[in-house]
């Protein structure tokens, strides 16, 4: 690109009258279907989910659901990440994930978590890149695609200590 004519990548939010962009992006990246749950809990979580840009053209997103924990703390689940192949390594996961993990700070979130397929080390490595760990193994989580086993990446936040 020449000059002045850096492409520029934007995050919008997901409301009603776009559901329908996160529903293609989802078809073309992930190998399962998801449910009105899953959009429900996408629109639910707000800031917490948005739709990447590149030039103006739907490229990636990020989608959460807020969970409660026992004792009434609240932590993100990323439900789905995903940038179309030919926009990877552009930024663009990078600046959904940080995107999320902002507001975590913001908002006293101590935990994100997702679920990621045990052969996909590209996206393993991607949340190593951000501090998150394996700290599970799940066998036969997933019933349609092979293979069935999952690992649990999560990262714990610790707020940055406040000048006193």
């Amino acid at each position: 690109m020449g000059a002045g004519r850096e492409a520029t990548i934007s995050l919008d939010a997901v409301r009603d009258k776009n559901l329908m962009q996160l529903k293609k992006l989802n078809a073309a990246l992930f190998p399962v279907r998801y449910n009105d749950k899953y959009y429900a809990d996408a629109l639910a979580s707000g800031e917490f989910t948005k739709l990447a840009y590149y030039s103006d053209i739907c490229v990636g997103s990020i989608a959460c659901r807020l969970e409660k924990k026992e004792g009434g703390a609240v932590r993100v689940y990323i439900m789905t990440l995903g940038v179309l192949a030919p926009y990877r390594g552009l930024g663009i996961g990078t600046k959904l994930l940080n995107h999320v993990l902002d507001l975590c700070l913001k908002q006293n979130i101590g935990e994100i978590y997702l679920h990621v397929q045990t052969n996909n080390e590209d996206a393993i490595n991607f949340y190593k890149k951000f501090g998150f760990e394996i700290t599970e193994t799940i066998q036969n989580y997933y019933t349609n695609i092979t293979p069935p086993d999952c690992y649990v990446v999560t990262k714990y936040i610790t707020q940055p200590e406040t000048m006193k």
